[in-house]
């Protein structure tokens, strides 16, 4: 895998960037953070060499002087919006992300309802929190927002909002994903301070759009994908063009919001505001990192076309309008590529085609590909899975590792005790029938020792996977895709 992004230089430049910015504002700093904190996964992918922990990292240096708040969106509360990477609801994400900001010894201040309008799975998941002995505040929907400057800062705006009490001159506001709230959150509390006479300022750490790369630049292309349920749109930043004349890219979010901003802080402070543009406001410093651009590029491409077939599979599940697929698909001819392009894909389905069943293939890290096919003992993704790991510690493929005097018990369980139809092994069962196995054959040991090599791995099924299949193997760290066609003509499907 080629690396080209240098995550060392990131994390000098990004906490140099941050540290001038907290002492731009002498009184209170509140600093949006966008995208992952622990687990930044999608960066990772489109910026080979990126650290997924690269921003946890940052703010453990900075833990005397911060706080966390966390935006959540009762929307998405209502809705139960899902995590795409890990498989969870938005509410459970905020119990997760305290725990892993505790674990840090990072100080979690409160949790922050934003866009409440009396939803009752919000209120539930309120009242749930103050259970759990966390301060809860709720935000509400502004008419006419972004727009209506006059009413978004009065009391009859921001005003309503409850004002949310912190303690540490940084408060760091962040989200179980987009479209939160977050900027607001940080806005409304830059009034109230206004409102007690306390001096507060705003800045905003978020990895992308990359504002010094193309607009068209792969890796903001990947962003726009990533976020296509939101409708965010990359774009060139007007106020930048303005005031500096020099181009610079941001997102349509951020420029609509910009006015509120600056008026903000003018209504507040009699002053001109401290930014020129959304892009001033921003302390990303990921593009001056970039050491291979033809790597992000490649990497950026590969991440569209997952984007796609996830959104596809989503379709096909009847969960989204289909409308997402349809933008990342012209976002896939805005950088010239295609499903076809997809590692792996053509000799899944040219398995698929010589067996009539299903198939997976896997390339790993190294580039080589193995392909796994369905049997009467496992299916596709478990024959990968092993044959992965055969090619990893130079196993013979014609070597059997799994016992049969293991299987076959475990085959008994699942049919004749657990009433399942299929007897064929999931991969997790595959890989615990590993474990056991590796107690007495050395092979097999040597098998188990190389499932931490699999991370960064390309994975591909013709048939959408179980879900116990896709999140054992995005535990292993592979990135996932399936064909968008259920392997059965089922209404329904586990």
């Amino acid at each position: 895998m080629r690396i080209g992004f240098d995550n060392d230089k990131y994390l000098k430049l990004q906490s140099e960037q941050i540290n001038q910015r907290i002492a731009q504002f002498g009184g209170k700093l509140y600093m949006e953070f966008g995208g992952k904190l622990f687990d930044d996964y999608h960066a990772s992918r489109v910026l080979p060499g990126f650290e997924p922990d690269s921003k946890i990292k940052m703010l453990t240096k900075l833990r005397d002087k911060a706080e966390v708040v966390i935006a959540v969106n009762a929307g998405d509360i209502a809705k139960n919006k899902v995590r795409g990477d890990y498989g969870i609801t938005y509410d459970l994400d905020v119990l997760r992300l305290i725990d892993a900001f505790r674990s840090f010894d990072l100080y979690v201040g409160s949790v922050v309802i934003t866009q409440f309008a009396g939803q009752g799975a919000a209120e539930a998941f309120e009242k749930r929190l103050r259970s759990l002995g966390l301060t809860v505040y709720r935000h509400y929907p502004i008419e006419g927002y972004p727009g209506n400057i006059e009413t978004i800062v009065s009391d009859e705006g921001y005003g309503k909002n409850d004002y949310i009490e912190t303690t540490r001159p940084l408060v760091v506001v962040t989200a179980p994903g987009p479209g939160s709230g977050k900027m607001a959150t940080c806005l409304s509390q830059i009034y109230h301070d206004g409102k007690r006479g306390i001096h507060s300022g705003y800045a905003k750490f978020e990895t992308f759009p990359i504002w010094n790369l193309p607009l068209k630049h792969p890796v903001n292309v990947a962003y726009e994908a990533a976020t296509a349920d939101l409708n965010d749109v990359n774009m060139i930043d007007p106020f930048h063009l303005e005031a500096y004349g020099s181009l610079a890219v941001n997102y349509n979010r951020d420029v609509d919001t910009f006015p509120v901003l600056s008026a903000l802080f003018e209504k507040l402070s009699g002053g001109a505001c401290p930014y020129k543009s959304p892009t001033d406001m921003g302390v990303n410093m990921a593009g001056f990192c970039i050491v291979d651009d033809e790597a992000c590029q490649e990497a950026s491409r590969r991440e569209i076309v997952r984007r796609y077939l996830a959104a596809m599979c989503q379709k096909t599940k009847g969960q989204p309008t289909g409308a997402e697929a349809d933008k990342i698909k012209l976002l896939m001819n805005t950088v010239g590529t295609d499903v076809s392009d997809r590692p792996g894909r053509a000799q899944a389905l040219k398995m698929a085609e010589a067996t009539g069943e299903p198939a997976a293939s896997m390339e790993l890290p190294d580039g080589r590909i193995v392909t796994g096919k369905t049997s009467k003992l496992m299916g596709a993704a478990s024959a990968m899975l092993l044959d992965a790991v055969k090619a990893l510690g130079g196993i013979d493929d014609a070597i059997r590792l799994l016992s049969p005097s293991i299987l076959e018990p475990v085959q008994d369980l699942k049919v004749n005790h657990l009433g399942n139809v299929n007897p064929r092994l999931h991969t997790d069962e595959v890989l615990l029938a590993l474990s056991i196995c590796a107690v007495t054959n050395p092979l097999a040991e040597v098998a188990m020792q190389q499932l931490e090599k699999l991370a960064g791995s390309e994975v591909h099924s013709t048939v959408i996977l179980s879900q116990v299949d896709e999140n054992l193997l995005k535990k292993l760290g592979c990135n996932v895709t399936c064909e968008p066609v259920y392997e059965t003509n089922k209404l329904y499907h586990k």
